[in-house]
């Protein structure tokens, strides 16, 4: 008998994420043949892992911290033409083995911009300020460029990464108001309607708040891609001053349902893998 396939998250470090949870729930629901797993690589074990995959029945994965961007210097993956986010962005968080090949895809995009209008924050005109400049943040920024913000401002403190994200944007969006900022100050938050938070900062409790309450107002929509602890720092400031505000939990369940599709080729409805993915979730939360 066959063993089933195996799946999962790669990365470093693992211990906050719901992955698992959601992808064995969809698994399991809809009786599809299938396993996911963690594996927490460092840097120097990411390529021995992926050379690996056919040893180890790993049929795809994904792709989270610090990995997004760097995998692709990894000569065995190609970018699937049907996936113009990766082309574009040049990071990818899924990866999937079609034949001989390993097709690398950007679900993060599609994941983020489907949980923004899930909140009902249109980002068309608006003005967003980004903390983070690697793979998720680059997601992001072209995401909301994509859906016609007016203005950005991008902080890192690898400058060279917020100015590789911003010449990305310059090039495929010229109309847009880029500006790349030496200090968090800088972000000229008072002036901005969206604050996204892509940064790893805030995964343990030990993290400080990157922002400072004098930062935000009453207008600012307040985003923190982590999920898990939630609330952050971050977070809880922006409720505290009774701001609207979200953790990234739907982004992580809407792209999670895209990855499952590319995953498996199922043809149960995006809707349907979504709504086991929640529910999986919510059974987790109710529970502690």
């Amino acid at each position: 008998m066959q063993s089933s396939k195996i799946y999962g998250l790669v990365g470093y470090p693992l211990g906050h994420s719901f992955s698992p949870l959601m992808h064995n729930a969809a698994f399991g629901k809809l009786n599809i043949s299938g396993e996911y797993r963690l594996f927490s690589k460092q840097p120097e074990e990411l390529e021995s892992f992926l050379l690996r995959m056919d040893d180890e029945n790993i049929w795809g994965l994904n792709v989270t911290i610090p990995y997004k961007e760097t995998i692709l210097s990894f000569n065995q993956i190609e970018l699937d033409n049907s996936a113009p986010y990766a082309k574009e962005i040049q990071a990818i968080n899924t990866i999937v083995k079609k034949g001989e090949s390993l097709k690398g895809f950007n679900t993060d995009v599609a994941g983020f911009l489907r949980h923004l209008n899930k909140l009902n924050f249109n980002p068309i005109n608006k003005r967003v300020a980004i903390l983070g400049a690697g793979g998720a943040g680059k997601a992001v920024a072209y995401a909301v460029a994509k859906k016609g913000i007016s203005q950005i401002a991008i902080f890192d403190i690898d400058k060279d990464k917020a100015e590789s994200v911003s010449l990305m944007l310059r090039v495929l969006f010229p109309k847009l108001d880029i500006s790349i900022v030496d200090e968090i100050e800088q972000l000229d938050m008072i002036n901005k309607d969206l604050l996204i938070n892509a940064t790893p900062i805030g995964l343990t409790s030990e993290d400080p708040c990157l922002i400072e309450e004098g930062m935000l107002h009453e207008d600012l929509f307040v985003y923190d891609l982590i999920y898990n602890p939630s609330p952050t720092k971050l977070l809880s400031l922006a409720k505290n001053k009774g701001l609207r505000c979200s953790d990234g939990l739907g982004m992580l369940v809407y792209q999670g349902a895209f990855s499952f599709i590319y995953f498996t080729g199922t043809l149960v409805p995006y809707a349907k893998i979504v709504e086991v993915m929640w529910g999986a979730i919510d059974r987790e939360l109710g529970n502690k």
